[in-house]
This record gives structure tokens, sequence and C-alpha cells, in this order.
């Protein structure tokens, strides 16, 4: 990518970026997605012909060629590598999908190593890490597409707790993992014993060098999955350089960001999010797997990433909502019903243990906990701040009003439900924010008929 065509790219990044922040009011909401939106095209709207001239003066269209630009690793164990590369190309399906699962994160890791100037064989080490899966999890407990243990992960600044894992995080487990084989790269002075070192820890790999007579990754004797790790490496960077000679279909990929980042002021459910973006669940979870609960905890992170072509249909729609279902957080304390809750916040029961990391017995909340609930549209500010705090009679008005709930079936309707039980439609979308659109699986909450 030519550094105008970089440039470009971060500049609408920035913009972009900072157009998403929610506005204080309606009008300033809409006032400010209109201003922001000119902004972001202004950005984007250099003259065609400016345009095509720096493309045509790009060497690298395809991000493989860019990627293959930089390898500089040597092959010190071409009969373990060879090894690998024929198990590689057994199936060749295998490969060609990993390659196709990487495409949403391979331009921004590649960006990084790049930037700090490290081989390009490192770029493609989730592939032997992960497979690219960004809920990947091993039986050790490693996880993300750079395979981080929850203490290496700490020590690298990835938080982990009930709402988020930074060790899924497609931004921060990267500069993490690239950080962590810096790191290991001084203490070595050699890439490849850095990356024997990122498999098997620091501590190995310098035990194994005061026992042999030389300090080299070939002359040491690492575990048997380390001996194996580099020349998998290596056989993977063999095949990407030179795919047809193994039998390889690597589809193009494009050299530009799939990516931009978006920062939320507030909380919200990720399937809402998503809807906003016009995206399906599973393709928004691909860039944004670290969230635990299905749900944005701003306070851990509040960075969304979003392809570059749904960035201003989210940010349309997040204007045209003005503030609706957005999440507060709300202080549950000791000995609430889960239920009252619930019914306060117009949830189902279900949605209310699904988004929150709850700790309760007997249907009571246990401890003293901060819970994301929803903030009703229009709700005025006497109301937030009553909401607040937990109403003083709430258990027993949980108790005046008894909860069912129903599982939705294929053919199922808003209608039907509410004739089946004897209840109003407008007291199932009451008490359900899921209710539209009705999903078959979907539980909902239903009042007991007065």
């Amino acid at each position: 990518m030519t550094p105008l065509l970089r440039a470009i790219s971060t500049l609408l990044s920035l913009a972009l970026t900072a157009s998403t922040a929610f506005a204080g009011s309606t009008g300033g909401a809409l006032a400010n997605s209109e201003t922001d939106l000119k902004f972001s095209y202004s950005i984007a709207a250099l003259p065609v012909e400016q345009i095509e001239q720096a493309e045509a003066t790009t060497p690298e269209s395809d991000l493989w060629a860019r990627i293959r630009n930089g390898f500089k690793l040597p092959e010190s164990d071409p009969r373990l590598t060879r090894i690998h590369e024929q198990s590689f190309t057994r199936n060749t399906a295998y490969i060609e999908r990993i390659a196709q699962r990487s495409r949403p994160y391979l331009f921004h890791i590649v960006e990084e190593v790049e930037r700090r100037g490290m081989p390009m064989e490192i770029a493609l080490l989730p592939m032997i890490e992960s497979a690219f899966n960004p809920q990947a999890l091993s039986p050790m407990k490693a996880s993300g597409i750079w395979q981080f243990m929850p203490a290496t992960g700490k020590v690298y600044g990835l938080q982990q707790n009930a709402w988020y894992d930074g060790r899924r995080d497609i931004l921060q487990a990267t500069n993490a993992a690239l950080d962590y084989l810096q790191k290991l790269y001084g203490m070595f002075g050699d890439w490849e014993l850095a990356l024997a070192a990122y498999n098997c820890g620091e501590g190995c790999v310098g035990r194994a060098q005061t026992r042999a007579a030389g300090n080299s990754y070939a002359a040491i004797k690492l575990p048997n999955e380390t001996r194996n790790y580099v020349p998998k490496l290596i056989a993977v960077r063999n095949i990407i350089q030179d795919p047809r000679r193994y039998g390889i279909n690597l589809a193009a990929l494009p050299n530009e960001p799939y990516f931009l980042q978006v920062k939320l002021k507030h909380p919200m459910e990720a399937r809402q999010a998503a809807r906003l973006a016009e995206m399906d669940m599973d393709e928004f979870l691909l860039l944004n797997p670290a969230f635990q609960r299905r749900v944005i905890h701003t306070e851990t992170q509040n960075v969304l990433l979003l392809p570059q072509d749904k960035i201003e249909t989210f940010q349309f729609n997040l204007h045209q909502q003005d503030g609706q279902h957005r999440l507060q957080n709300y202080a549950a304390k000791r000995g609430e019903a889960l239920a009252g809750i619930a019914a306060k916040f117009g949830v189902s029961l279900n949605w209310l243990t699904e988004n929150n990391p709850l700790k309760s017995s007997k249907g009571k909340v246990a401890q003293p906990q901060t819970l994301l609930v929803p903030v009703a549209r229009n709700t005025t500010a006497k109301t937030i701040a009553q909401v607040a705090s937990p109403a003083i009679d709430i258990d027993k008005q949980a108790k005046r009003s008894p909860l069912r709930t129903h599982k939705v079936r294929k053919g199922d309707t808003l209608a039907r439900v509410a004739k089946l039980y004897n209840v109003k439609i407008a007291a199932i979308r009451q008490l359900n924010e899921n209710a539209e659109p009705l999903l078959p699986g979907t539980t909902l909450t239903i009042p007991v008929a007065s």
C-alpha cells in the first residue's frame, strides 16, 4: 500500500472512530450524525483520477504478495519441514480454509509486524496456533488466535473477567503477542529461539541452552512439540511462498484494511450492535470475540471492530435509534429477587441471566453486584435516578405479578402466543426486549393473566 493510500486509510479510521460518540439529546444526535457523515464522506471523496493513479503505483495489491516480500527466517531443519509440508498438503482444503479464515485479521497483523520490523513469518503464526479461530481454547486453557495462557495474558495486559477476555481481542492480543515475541527476541537474539520460547516458555529454552554445547535452535534439545514448532511454521511459510507447487489454491486477499474501530460510550448488547451494523451475529462475533456475555461492557472495553463497508450504516442507525436499547449499570443488593429485577427493567429472567455474570442462590442475588440492564425509552433523569436504587417493595410486586416462560417454536407469532396465554401483546412486549423479531428458540417471559 502506498503512503498516500495508507494515510487515507488512517485518516478515515480516525474520522469514523471519532464520529461514533452518542449525542446528549435527540436533536443533538441527529445534528451530530449529519455532520459526522459529511466529515467521513469528505475524507473519502478524493478525485477518482488521484485514487486510480495511487492504486496503479501500488506494487502489492494482493496481501499475500506483500507477506512474501517480508519473509526472513532460515530453514534450520529441512527434514521436519518436509514432514509438515506433506502433512498440510495431504488435505489441501484445510490450508485453504485457514487462509480464507485469516482474511478479517491478516491485514492488521501484517501492518503491525511490518511496522515493528519483524519477520513476516510471524504474521502466519496464528495458522499453527489456532487456525485463525478466535474462539480457540486449548486443553491447557490457552485462548484466542494467538493462544495466550491466562497468566501470560495478564502479564501482557490482557484483561480477563466475567465480561471480557482480552486474549480473544483481535487488537489487544495481537499487540500483546508481538510485544512478547519482541521481548523474547531481545532475550535470545534469535527469532527461532524466540518462537521456541513462545511455545514452551523462556525458562524452557534457557535451560535447554545451558545443557547444550551450542546456543542455536538446531543445537539445543527441546520438547518434541517445540522441536516441531518452528519447522511447522516454516512449512506454512513455504506453502504461502509457492502455493501452486503444493497444489494449494490460495485465493487472493485485498491489501487493504478489513475493519475499522468504533468507540462506544455506553454498554450495548452485541446482538443490538450487530443489528445496527446490519450484520449477522456470527460475522459480528468473528471481529468481536472477546465479549464473554454477548454484551459490550464498555467499562472493560469500549472498542468495536466493524467491516469498513458497515461503518456508515452502524453510525446512521446508531443515531437514528436515539439511545434506544442502551444498557446501564444497576447496583443489585443481596437478597433481591432476580425475577423482580427482570420485571422492573422489562426483560425476561433468561435475558438477565444470559447477559450478566450473576451470583445467585435460590432465585435471589447472593451478594451485592453490578448488573447491566436496559434503559427504557424516553426515561427521564428522575426515573433513571429511581432505577439506580432498588425499589423497596420489588419482591412484593414480583409476587403480585407471577411470571411464566414460553419457548418460541417455528410458526409462533406474538398474537398467537398472547392468545395462548390470554394476555395482551403489549404485556409480552413490555417484558421481552427480544420479542421482535420473534425467533425460534427464544424464551419469552409471560405474565399471568389478571
